[in-house]
């Protein structure tokens, strides 16, 4: 980010409210309402704390992130954008190229506004082609990201396909979720629908159960349904609660023990304290706008 751009994040400081830290290797911007604590960087728009006031965190947060320009950060709310997990072969490109859930959670956003309405703040930040967005082959686009913060988490991401021929994407919010024990949560708002597991060779399975109670690696990406998911919490006596709009996916994942230990940005026991429940359009619910077309999905988090 030039020294003109970084002039003018500062500018949309609110005094007390919202205030902008250059100091260190990424851009941070902090948040103190009435209603609650808040914490996003640039890079990548990503999303690193969010508490309403009388609770705990609701968002989990890796003590071995890395906080360094072009490393993904462990935890929050990492932007996937335009690929879900290794990008494949489409009809429209045959390349396989670029990293691991694509390009926009290591990207440098663009902060365009924060206002103050109600006691809610909402923050604008904006990602449009770049060297590297270009070199992957998306040259024409622009993503639109608004983030509200109250006693509740608003969260909305609009695509727009600036090109002369179709944007074919996958998008997802990569929500972790801060628990106190991963093997004693319970999650509703799956039963019936279809899933690829991806700790069994990827096989579409169908949710028979009510409630899903994580025991092992899971990794799960439930398809065609918009359904709320709320994750019950034992531990904490806390109910959270992930609803969406223009969301036709949603991913359960969690790397219990053997794959933490592989993770240089995990602690060995941190597994224990994250459930990943993501809003996501991937797989056969993958996005396709025409030119000048524009999607917009949403996920409202809320705990009690």
């Amino acid at each position: 980010m030039n020294t003109n751009q970084m002039a003018s994040c500062k500018d949309l400081a609110i005094p007390g409210v919202f205030a902008i830290d250059d100091t260190g290797e990424l851009i941070k911007a902090s948040i103190t309402t009435k209603l609650c604590t808040a914490e996003f960087y640039l890079q990548g728009a990503h999303l690193t704390h969010w508490q309403p006031h009388n609770h705990k965190p609701v968002l989990f947060l890796s003590d071995r992130s890395a906080f360094a320009p072009g490393k993904a950060i462990r935890g929050g709310v990492p932007i996937i954008f335009p690929w879900f997990g290794a990008r494949t072969a489409t009809s429209q490109s045959n390349r396989t190229d670029g990293p691991a859930h694509g390009f926009a959670r290591t990207a440098d956003w663009q902060l365009l506004s924060a206002t103050m309405t109600d006691e809610l703040l909402t923050v604008k930040l904006t990602l449009v082609a770049n060297e590297t967005s270009r070199a992957l082959g998306f040259e024409h686009f622009q993503l639109l990201y608004t983030i509200t913060f109250g006693r509740e988490l608003s969260l909305e991401l609009t695509v727009e396909n600036s090109s002369q021929t179709p944007l074919c994407f996958s998008e997802a919010f990569h929500t972790y979720l801060f628990v106190q024990d991963a093997a004693q949560v319970k999650l509703e708002g799956l039963k019936g629908c279809y899933y690829y597991d991806k700790t069994d060779g990827f096989q579409r399975k169908l949710q028979e159960q009510s409630e899903l109670q994580i025991s092992g690696e899971t990794d799960r990406p439930y398809v065609d349904t918009a359904a709320a998911i709320n994750l019950h919490d034992p531990r904490l006596n806390r109910r959270i609660t992930v609803s969406k709009t223009n969301s036709s996916t949603t991913v359960i994942w969690n790397p219990w023990a053997e794959l933490t230990g592989k993770m240089a940005d995990m602690s060995a026991d941190s597994w224990k304290q994250m459930v990943c429940v993501e809003t996501a359009n991937a797989f056969e619910n993958s996005i396709t706008l025409a030119p000048g077309e524009k999607h917009t999905m949403s996920a409202c988090i809320s705990v009690e």
